[in-house]
């Protein structure tokens, strides 16, 4: 009998604490999702000015040997690199964007051989926006080495992104919040605590001003990149925030 009752108490006391975590549970889960809230969503756009234009061009060579091509691709974009510097340009103005080499294949017969190994190199050259004049300079060192030129961009760069990204997230925050006590006094409620933000989306688009389809429009870049003024370029933000209902 006292064998039984052990094991009755033992139950009981697991079935106690079984119940005791189900309703802290519940309360958490409570507290994490209450039914009484109020749902917004924020929006802010800021303009401003671009800081750096960017020029992009593309190396693309051949060989019979994946290791031929990427040599011959190294050639021209160390020939591009010492012209640049010579031009007043650092290393960390030049920056590669993208490197692969891959195989070419000829399909016309059963057996599909390789003809060829192609080896692409993607660059950029950024300057400060004001100093769009050197663009000339740029696109020459690029061109006569043997790149072609793809296209060019007036952008904002990574500092200032970020800088115009967190302002606008801010202020779509405060939109959210407005909206979200604006609903609460028209419901004839009080708008409580935050209970999550989120941002649900970003944008930022670079402002081309020129693309080549055959990587040797020269003059045509040129102008392009010396005559157009850059305008501001928004940068927005969206944000969804739940808030208590007092």
């Amino acid at each position: 009998m006292k064998k039984l009752n052990d094991s009755v108490a033992i139950t009981l006391i697991i079935v106690s604490g079984i119940i005791l975590l189900s309703l802290m549970g519940m309360f958490y889960w409570n507290s994490l999702n209450p039914s009484n809230t109020i749902s917004s969503s924020g929006y802010a756009t800021i303009k401003t000015m671009p800081d750096i234009v960017s020029v992009y061009f593309n190396v693309q060579t051949y060989g019979t040997t994946s290791s031929e091509a990427s040599d011959e691709n190294s050639k021209i974009v160390e020939a591009m690199k010492n012209s640049l510097n010579e031009g007043g340009f650092s290393d960390e103005e030049i920056q590669t964007q993208g490197f692969s080499v891959y195989p070419e294949y000829d399909y016309s017969k059963s057996n599909p051989t390789i003809t060829r190994y192609v080896a692409v190199h993607s660059l950029k050259v950024e300057m400060p926006a004001d100093e769009r004049s050197n663009i000339g300079k740029v696109i020459d060192s690029g061109v006569n080495a043997g790149a072609g030129i793809s296209y060019i961009n007036f952008e904002l760069s990574q500092e200032r992104q970020n800088a115009y990204k967190a302002e606008a997230i801010k202020q779509a925050t405060v939109d959210a919040k407005t909206k979200a006590e604006a609903l609460a006094e028209g419901a004839g409620e009080e708008l409580g605590k935050l209970v999550s933000v989120s941002t649900s989306d970003f944008y930022y688009q670079p402002w081309q001003i020129f693309a080549s389809s055959t990587g040797k429009d020269t003059v045509e870049a040129r102008e392009a990149a010396t005559s157009i003024t850059p305008s501001e370029q928004e940068v927005s933000a969206s944000v969804t925030a739940v808030f208590k209902v007092k």
